[in-house]
């Protein structure tokens, strides 16, 4: 039997970028507003850390599939004027 924490941080790791991103700026809206109580401050940091962390992901995973397909195009170019 898994824990909740096991559980939802499987639920954050499957989030989409756009998914995490919108719930990040959530967070960040409500620690900037204040009116929290010092252990709510830290939970919603805590999950903001967690969020930051799934984009950080998505986005280094799409630069390293923007890189691949650059450095395939720019072999494909050299193999056509290298002939």
């Amino acid at each position: 039997m898994t824990s909740e924490v096991e559980q939802t941080a499987a639920r954050t790791e499957a989030l989409g970028y756009e998914q995490a991103r919108d719930e990040l700026i959530e967070v960040v809206r409500r620690l900037e507003a204040g009116g929290t109580t010092l252990e709510e401050s830290l939970a919603l940091w805590e999950r903001g850390e967690e969020l930051a962390r799934v984009c950080r992901r998505w986005l280094d995973g799409a630069r390293a599939r923007l890189d691949a397909a650059l450095a395939e195009e720019a072999e494909a170019g050299d193999a056509e004027g290298g002939s």
